[in-house]
Order: C-alpha cells, then sequence, then structure tokens
C-alpha cells in the first residue's frame, strides 16, 4: 500500500508575518492569506493598478519546496499527476498529489532551475507535502527541503518565464490546456482567465522589502491580496486552500486543463483519473457567482448555496434546497461581489441561486465553469455495444460511476 499524506503527521506550518505589514495603511489578510496584506488602503487602486500590469503582492506566506538530486523528475513523475520527464530549465507546470481515491491533497506550481526542482505551494501545506515527499523517496537520489523559511514568494503580472539571470519564476499555466490534459469549461482563448498574466518570483526572504522597492522605483505599486483574489476568482482560477476539500477530484474544479496529464505512465490516483474522465461524470460542479450587491451584504467561504425556496400559502418563501458552499469571496473593481463556489452536478445551471450571509442572503447568478453534463471535450466516444455501467458520451451516468 502506497504511504499517503493523511497518514503523516500533520506538520503545524508556522505564521509568518510579513515586515511589509508595518507599511502605513497596511491592512492584514486572514485565514489562508493570514500574515500578508489584505490591502494597503486603496484596494480598488490596487487591483486597478494590478490589472494593468503595474503592481507587486506579497505572497511571502506562500510555502516553497525544494527538491534536488538527479533522480528529481523522473521519480516526481512517477508519483504526480503531471509528466515531468524532460522538462526543460525554466519552463513551468503544475502538477497535484492525489489520494489513492484520487482525491486532492496537494498543488503545486513546479519549475526547475536545471539542478533544483522548486514547488510552490500554500504555506500551511508545504510542511506536510515536503514530509509525504521525503518518506516517498526510498532509495532514490533526491533531496527534499522546505525552503519556506529563506524564500519569499512574489507574485507579479506578467506572462513571461523567468529569464537568465532572474530569479526562479513561476509562470501560472491557467487557464492554457497543457499537452496530455484536457477541458471541461470554455476554449482557452474564450476562457475568462486568458488575459490574466500572473507569475511567482522566489527571492531570498531578506530580501523581500529591496524586491519590492525596486519594483517600486520602476513605477509599480504594492499591492495586496484583495486584487490578487479578485483577479483570480473573475479568472475561474482555482486555489488548493480554497477550493479542495478532502471530496475534490481535479475534474469538479476543470483542473485537467493544466495539473494533470491523462496519457502519462502510473501514478497514485490515476484511475480514478481515468475513470471520471472515459466514462463516468464528477459528482460536483465549480461555478461563478455574480452575487447581489444592493444589500451590501457578502458571504464567507463556506456559505451555503441554495436552490430558490417555493412560496408558501402565507407568501412567505420556504428555504430552498442546498447544492453546494461558496470556495471564495472578493469584492472586484468592475465586476462587484463575485464568488467562487462548489455545487452537485444536479443543481440546474439556468437558475438564480441564494446564497447565505450573516443578516439575511443574498441572490447570486451562476456563471458554469464545469457544465452539469460533465463530459469533457475529448473524452473518447464508446466503441460498439456499451457494457452495463458505462454511459455513452451525452446520457446521464448511474452514481455507481462517480
Amino acid at each position: 500500500m502506497t504511504a499517503g499524506t493523511e497518514d503523516a503527521p500533520q506538520a503545524e506550518a508556522p505564521t509568518r508575518t510579513s515586515p511589509l505589514l508595518a507599511r502605513p495603511g497596511a491592512v492584514a489578510g486572514s485565514g489562508p492569506d493570514a500574515g500578508v496584506a489584505w490591502h494597503y488602503g486603496d484596494p480598488t487602486g490596487e487591483q486597478r493598478a494590478l490589472e494593468a500590469g503595474g503592481a507587486v503582492v506579497d505572497l511571502s506566506h506562500h510555502g516553497v519546496v525544494r527538491v534536488k538530486g538527479p533522480d528529481r523528475l523522473t521519480w516526481l513523475n512517477s508519483i504526480t499527476s503531471q509528466n515531468l520527464l524532460g522538462l526543460a530549465p525554466r519552463t513551468s507546470t503544475e502538477l497535484l498529489v492525489l489520494s489513492p481515491q484520487g482525491h486532492v491533497e496537494h498543488s503545486a506550481g513546479v519549475v526547475d532551475d536545471g539542478e533544483s526542482t522548486w514547488l510552490v505551494t500554500e504555506g500551511s501545506h508545504a510542511p506536510t507535502l515536503a514530509a509525504w515527499l521525503d518518506r516517498m523517496k526510498f532509495a532514490l537520489r533526491v533531496e527534499i527541503t522546505d525552503m519556506t523559511d529563506e524564500i519569499a514568494v512574489l507574485g507579479e503580472p506578467r506572462d513571461a518565464e523567468g529569464a537568465e539571470g532572474e530569479p526562479v519564476t513561476w509562470r501560472d499555466p491557467w487557464p492554457r490546456t497543457a499537452p496530455g490534459g484536457t477541458r471541461y469549461g470554455p476554449a482557452d482563448d474564450e476562457h475568462p482567465g486568458a488575459h490574466r498574466a500572473w507569475r511567482l518570483v522566489l527571492v531570498p526572504r531578506a530580501e523581500l522589502p529591496d524586491a519590492v522597492a525596486s519594483r517600486e522605483a520602476a513605477g509599480w505599486r504594492l499591492a495586496g491580496t484583495w486584487a490578487s483574489e479578485a483577479l483570480r476568482v473573475e479568472a475561474w482560477r482555482p486555489r488548493l486552500a480554497n477550493e479542495v476539500d478532502h471530496r475534490s477530484i481535479p475534474h469538479e474544479l476543470d483542473w485537467l486543463r493544466t495539473a494533470v496529464h491523462l496519457n502519462k505512465g502510473c501514478y497514485r490516483g490515476q484511475e480514478t483519473i481515468a475513470r471520471v474522465h472515459n466514462m463516468g461524470r464528477p459528482p460536483r460542479r465549480l461555478v461563478m457567482l455574480h452575487l447581489d450587491g444592493s444589500g451590501h451584504l457578502l458571504p464567507v467561504a463556506g456559505a451555503e448555496v441554495r436552490l430558490p425556496g417555493e412560496p408558501g400559502p402565507d407568501g412567505v418563501a420556504s428555504p430552498g434546497r442546498p447544492v453546494g458552499n461558496v470556495t471564495s469571496v472578493a469584492r472586484h473593481h468592475e465586476l462587484g461581489p463575485i464568488a467562487l463556489a462548489v455545487l452537485k452536478r444536479s443543481a440546474p445551471e439556468d437558475v438564480e441561486l441564494v446564497v447565505d450571509c450573516d443578516g439575511g442572503a443574498v441572490a447570486a447568478a451562476q456563471e458554469v465553469v464545469v457544465p452539469g453534463e460533465g463530459v469533457s471535450v475529448d473524452r473518447p466516444a464508446p466503441r460498439g455495444p456499451v457494457a452495463r455501467g458505462i454511459t455513452p458520451r451525452g446520457q446521464d451516468a448511474p452514481r455507481s460511476m462517480i
């Protein structure tokens, strides 16, 4: 039986407080973004600057794991969802670590500098990811180090890989469908994230203030996670700390675009990936919600999403049936309040939903990310008569298939 991250001791990730929180006007983030600034006093202006390509975001709360050794790429290829064989230096991709049942346990941006492979993940996941990798190395020539205490992360709106002489840089591939990947949502050039340029730059933690100051000297401004999260939600970009729970499989989040190679060799969780892609349907689906902001109510992550209730004899609507939960919430400078949510596949796509908030509920129009049909664009057609339990394309799958 393969060792799982769920069996590993859950290391407590230290809360690191960025020195940039001492800036005038800085408001600290919370939840998965604790330790860095939510904004610096002008969240709308910061977001506009970031969208225009003229801002930098302190993401020094992210985790960084380094893998060294001559076997690093072949080894990582064998235990994760991505094809890393022959990964060229300064070429970015991303991977998932899956449970034996295909549930997402870790995600990481991946870039190799020719000597080491760098994995960028949530700060809370770095210790456990490093510990699991260390348990899985056996006799292979690899060395795993959690570098989070030494390396800080900056986010910047550039669509470019790191160049020679620059720090190690991970360019976000989302939403470009990678070789060996597939998609459930729209074509790459029609995707809302198509024009979101984003990359993460790794700098020595001690040099974080200087790295930011050099960008400010070039005319950029410092932005908080309010800005970067709003643009991420607008781009339908799944995040490990928000969209993933213990039941998540990549298909539900359209993560087969960038993080899964369907034609590589065996790895843990591959059976679920192949079965759902070829024959089943993801049991849940990601949506973006446009929230009614007229009442100035904003849900929190985890808030219940419901179908509209039916009016009773007294004209008062009863609470509707729960169909999912909000995973990310943001205030966008143009779109207003928006959110990502994971819903049951059976939730109708053409109805306005209701989201619970403290102080009431708000209406939410849904924008489909993963269609309820649950069929990818390259799902193989059935060959000949369909055996019992295997569903042809376009038909509803029995529950046993999911």
